[in-house]
């Protein structure tokens, strides 16, 4: 119901950049120029200076910005409390999950809600988890479950369960005759890595850290972006790498890959995220509960 025009400029003020939001809005960046060419019309004035191939926001912006952030947020309001007056749950709902949750985990979540609630479009996106975080704070997306604690203030976050994260190998490795691996052991070894800004970097880069091996001193050979890349390069005896072990289950059961657990044990925290509001939709409401109640089941099944 909101103007577009407004949608529009929202995103590319929060992301600063044409070619991020068009990405966000899965639109071309000649139809967000377009768009906000048209407001900044609308209002007679400038709302974005642009130079040296950066923008940012004018004074104009700014008060526009403040005023498009409210807007959206009664227009959204509108729109889900009068589709929860006809009482079912429904309509569209934004879900962005980090890569090992977005493969391994979510999948069967996201089928048993939508058969227990038809009328719900679900949409995901997949991402590392700091960009995860960044689309919820900027309302691109409405939940998004992440690997790694949030560091966003202004985001409510729900600790749904732990995962276990292993040493993989493949079975010729010089790693596979051990029953446990520490850090300064793995030290000596070629480590496949994910890349920055992924959940699972994050915390095995501390895990390291802790134990007195900085994670630049790692024999790092490549750096990937998924968990199914990282273990097809693994498979051909590179080197190994840190994954969740819900992540290797398969590859485990055909004896392509070793899961082996660290010493001490490396387990963190799978977690929801969504924006710190007092209104929330029924529908956001009902997702988070159900998926926080099968993450914990999920993991349960795995210990």
């Amino acid at each position: 119901m909101a103007d577009r025009r407004l949608q529009v400029f929202h995103a590319v003020a929060k992301q600063l950049s044409f070619t991020k939001a068009a990405e966000v809005l899965f639109m071309t960046q000649p139809a967000v120029t377009f768009q906000v060419k048209q407001l900044e019309e609308h209002f007679n004035t400038r709302l974005f200076d642009r130079g040296h191939g950066r923008i940012s926001l004018t004074p104009a912006g700014e008060t526009v910005l403040e005023y498009a952030e409210r807007i959206l947020g009664l227009s959204s309001e509108l729109d889900v409390r009068l589709a929860e007056m006809t009482g079912q749950v429904g309509g569209p709902l934004l879900l962005g999950a980090s890569t090992s949750i977005a493969e391994f985990m979510l999948p069967r979540i996201l089928g048993e809600f939508k058969s227990k609630h038809p009328n719900v479009r679900p949409r995901l996106i997949v991402a590392n988890s700091e960009s995860i975080e960044t689309r919820v704070v900027e309302h691109t997306l409405d939940i998004g479950l992440i690997e790694a604690p949030s560091h966003q203030a202004n985001l409510q976050c729900e600790v749904c369960c732990d995962d276990e994260l292993m040493v993989i190998c493949a079975p010729g490795s010089p790693l596979a005759r051990n029953r446990e691996l520490t850090p300064q052991l793995l030290a000596t070894h070629p480590f496949v890595s994910r890349e920055p800004g992924s959940g699972t970097r994050e915390v095995t880069d501390t895990y390291f850290r802790e134990a007195g091996v900085p994670p630049e001193r790692l024999n790092t050979v490549i750096e990937l972006g998924s968990p199914e890349a990282i273990k097809g390069v693994v498979e051909t005896g590179i080197g190994f790498a840190i994954l969740s072990r819900a992540s290797v289950a398969k590859e485990k059961r055909l004896g392509d890959l070793l899961a082996i657990p660290l010493k001490p044990r490396l387990t963190r925290t799978l977690s929801m995220v969504y924006p710190k509001e007092k209104f929330r939709s029924r529908l956001v409401n009902t997702f988070v509960d159900f998926a926080g109640a099968k993450l914990k089941q999920f993991a349960a099944e795995q210990g």
